[in-house]
């Protein structure tokens, strides 16, 4: 881990005893209770009335929450506690998660009104009504993440020499340099594609960035010019680094790939005269729906999908604000858009291409310092995972603790001659990756290896069907899951002969099967050699590779069947004990909240006099603070340098807690729509530690948002308190120390 000062390395030890979190030991004092009431409940007067938990007004939208959430990313690129570049990397981040919302929720909605449909949410709001407000909130943040970049951000890179040069700053030697570049390396692959009767508006891909020309005068043919469009050959760099002897000393310089065709348009149009010449961006539609009573070959219905996701319907309209009304109006009519769907911007229309920078700047001093991933004191070198596990569960705090352990594992057994046989799911991962390098090298060496893979992840669905033809290759068993229900379980499973018995292996986690993501996600893996574990993950195995009904699964919680009605069932549990007048305590960390019948559970616990924290990372359509109905909820977000992924759910339970570790969020698909497992920590060391990481995030006060009654964020502050970062504690207390 990086080298701290020992004033920093005493307030991180400081805020780790306050949060309860230690190393690997498992002898810490109890941690001090949250709530320091007599009886562990709130006193409070019985309401007059029995509220309406279907209530519409109880519920926010959820489409409205998600877009909260990406004005909570946006907010990071103003916060100076993040290093600069990665203040930059935030609001790029909150471009690319616009992106996918309007491709996604936008599109949704817009299909919606279209078709007649006016099937409200459980919050009663009409789809119209929704994207109404949406499209006024995405015009006020989009303005204001270009004033963020133009205003903020941009002038303090390049007070650190790093500068993005427009047309009117390059100098002469700059000039010339842009020119060359484009006659060599953008020239060959354009392709003007002049709009006449013969030359119709052409398909322009999704996202694409392209450029509508003005034109003057007569071309070869005679033609009298009008309008062009001019396509960015999408296998060109959108930033472009000049060379080290024409920037300025002490400076690292770059250029726009649209600055350089926009300098350079007259070019294209030998002969005519460039009147205007402006970027432009068109989102599409990008869901992808299959039907499963018209497919008999899911992997090849994905494959035509994929080609027509790249021409979906228009959902929006990025100008260069440049941009003449009459410009933009002709645009909107090609794409069928209206005047809602028209966003102009003060710069680069595709910004979300300015994250090949970040890689290639080397200043790290503008970054996160790097660290060390931590490893359990039980996995020790030299001794074999099995052996490991054998003697007790392992449990992985992801990315405080690495990722490896499981990569490890699972090469261990590909080239173990005991290894019989190996189980997967694989739901978003690469097809290179060392995870499927293993179940390659297993299948080839002749192990029994099935895989599920869920092809409709997505945004990866071209990645899993690479992954499946390799895997497939190689001569493994690949299995598609279930046609009407997404796998989202992460599951492995391994059977190896000892001494003459069959013993069972397995790999629980909340999070995928991802080297990458595993660096930038918080996730918990378990890994475990419990017989009954073991039997439930070999059941469900054998529930998606086959036609049969699962045989009883004794400890695992599983969706579609189960999951929801035990997870309703422990929430009402606790609002039992509390109504004994016993203490009462739940917290859930999750990534979304918005299925009604759990949120109903959760405003019956809060009636009851149960104390509810609820770590919701994005979406969530409860509202807190009720009198009456939700005023013991407390609802965070946490938000800051690794994306908040683990699902984990902590019952007080009279006294007996129980701690609990999902696939699932705590949304309708998750619940009904999903193959998804649900894992309780049964080492009790081990759950007392998933308890003190809880009760980190809830004394977080620097990067913690509190939701607010009316649908507000807040941000926590630390006031005279010492500040307390949830996940820079977790990394002082997990990761290798040096």
């Amino acid at each position: 881990m990086e080298d701290r000062s020992p004033e920093s390395s005493a307030r991180l030890e400081s805020a780790s005893a306050a949060a309860g979190v230690s190393d690997d030991t498992h002898n810490d004092p109890p941690v001090p209770r949250l709530n320091q009431t007599r009886t562990g409940i709130k006193p409070k007067p019985l309401p007059e009335a029995e509220a309406d938990l279907g209530d519409p007004s109880l519920y926010f939208n959820r489409e409205l929450s998600h877009l909260q959430f990406n004005i909570r990313v946006l907010e990071q690129a103003l916060d100076e506690a993040h290093p600069l570049l990665n203040r930059l990397m935030f609001l790029l981040i909150f471009s690319s998660n616009m992106d996918e919302f309007f491709e996604i929720r936008v599109a949704g909605l817009k299909h919606q009104i279209a078709l007649g449909d006016d099937t409200t949410g459980s919050d009663g709001r009409s789809p119209r009504s929704v994207l109404t407000e949406i499209s006024q909130l995405a015009h006020e943040q989009i303005e204001r993440q270009y004033r963020i970049l133009n205003d903020t951000l941009l002038p303090a890179l390049q007070a650190q020499g790093l500068r993005f040069r427009r047309r009117s700053d390059w100098n002469d030697a700059q000039s010339a340099w842009v020119r060359d570049y484009f006659e060599r390396e953008i020239m060959p692959v354009i392709s003007p594609i002049g709009l006449d009767p013969s030359h119709p508006f052409p398909r322009l891909v999704n996202k694409s960035l392209n450029f509508i020309v003005e034109l003057e005068g007569k071309d070869a043919f005679g033609r009298e010019g009008g309008l062009a469009i001019l396509p960015a050959p999408r296998s060109l760099p959108r930033v472009i680094a000049l060379p080290r002897e024409l920037c300025a000393k002490g400076f690292d310089e770059y250029v726009f790939l649209s600055s350089m065709i926009h300098a350079h348009a007259e070019e294209v149009f030998p002969g005519m005269a460039v009147r205007g010449c402006y970027q432009f961006r068109l989102t599409r539609n990008a869901d992808m729906t299959v039907d499963p009573e018209e497919v008999s070959d899911l992997a090849s219905a994905l494959r035509g999908e994929l080609l027509a996701r790249r021409y979906g319907s228009g959902v929006r309209l990025e100008v260069v604000d440049t941009c003449p009304e009459e410009l933009s109006s002709f645009l909107m009519r090609e794409f069928a858009l209206e005047e809602n769907d028209l966003y102009r911007v003060n710069g680069p229309v595709n910004l979300t291409r300015m994250m090949s920078v970040l890689g290639a700047v080397e200043r790290p001093e503008l970054c996160y310092r790097p660290f060390t991933p931590g490893l359990p004191k039980s996995l020790k070198k030299g001794v074999s995972l099995f052996d490991a596990i054998a003697g007790s569960d392992i449990l992985l705090h992801h990315p405080f603790q690495s990722f490896s352990p499981v990569e490890d594992l699972l090469s261990e057994a590909a080239r173990d001659p005991d290894v019989l046989a190996i189980k997967q799911t694989l739901y978003r991962t690469g097809a290179d990756s060392p995870i499927v390098n293993s179940l390659v090298e297993a299948a080839r060496g002749g192990k029994e290896v099935t895989v599920v893979i869920e092809l409709r992840a997505r945004f990866d669905e071209a990645d899993n069907l690479a992954l499946a033809s390799r895997l497939q290759e190689a001569g493994a068993i690949v299995i598609y899951g279930v046609m009407a229900y997404k796998t989202h379980a992460k599951m492995m499973h391994m059977v190896r002969r000892e001494k003459g018995k069959l013993r069972h292996y397995v790999h629980l986690g909340t999070g995928n099967y991802h080297s990458k993501t595993a660096k930038l996600y918080t996730d918990y893996s378990l890994l475990t050699a419990d017989p009954t574990l073991c039997e439930d993950v070999h059941q469900v195995f054998q529930q998606l590779s086959g036609m049969g009904r699962a045989r009883h699964i004794e400890t695992l919680l599983h969706a579609p069947f189960t999951l929801h009605e035990r997870m309703v069932g422990m929430i009402d549990r606790e609002a039992a004990m509390a109504s004994k007048g016993k203490r009462a305590h739940l917290i859930i960390k999750c990534n979304s909240l918005t299925e009604p019948k759990l949120i109903q559970a959760l405003y019956r616990a809060s009636q009851a006099g149960v104390e509810c924290d609820l770590i919701i990372r994005g979406m969530c359509c409860l509202r807190p603070g009720l009198p009456g109905v939700s005023e013991n909820i407390r609802v965070r977000s946490i938000i800051g340098r690794f994306l908040e992924h683990t699902r984990v759910f902590y019952f007080q339970n009279g006294g007996k807690p129980e701690v609990w570790a999902s696939s699932a969020d705590f949304m309708n698909r998750n619940m009904f729509h999903r193959v998804e497992t649900c894992f309780p920590i049964l080492d009790r060391k081990l759950a007392a530690r998933v308890r003190k990481d809880l009760e980190t995030y809830l004394v977080d006060n620097c990067q913690s948002w509190q939701l607010q009654a009316d649908g507000t964020y807040v941000q926590q502050s630390a006031g005279g308190a010492a500040p307390i970062s949830a996940q820079e504690t977790l990394l002082y207390a997990y990761a290798a120390k040096s």
